[in-house]
């Protein structure tokens, strides 16, 4: 069954939206955190935000390296050895990066 020249249309213009969309939101989010930010500042309220990134790299690290390897381990079960597999080595080897990374972060701060 082929698909009309219209559905054709539609679907090549789904994601664009989606993108454009999702652009706009990220946008007037920076704006006006920006804003906000600044009329802290001037008001003298401004505290900025002490962000653990051990932390968050241990924590990021390990849900990526198991996300990664349960989608690793149910794509190769799935289709084998090809280019989908990448589908989960990438998390799997960006979460053992951030392990690796706290781990050596941690040897050299204590």
């Amino acid at each position: 069954m082929e698909r009309s020249s219209a559905a054709q249309v539609i679907i090549a213009v789904i994601p664009i939206v989606g993108i454009v969309m999702g652009s706009i939101v990220v946008f007037f989010y920076l704006l006006w955190n920006y804003k906000r930010n600044k009329l802290l500042i001037q008001t003298k309220q401004y505290a900025p935000l002490n962000f653990n990134l051990r932390s968050f790299s241990l924590l990021a690290g390990l849900l990526l390296g198991v996300v990664g390897f349960c989608l690793t381990v149910f794509l190769a079960l799935l289709q084998g050895i090809s280019y989908t597999l990448l589908g989960g080595v990438i998390p799997l080897s960006c979460g053992i990066a951030l392990l690796v990374y706290f781990y050596v972060n941690s040897k050299t701060s204590t």
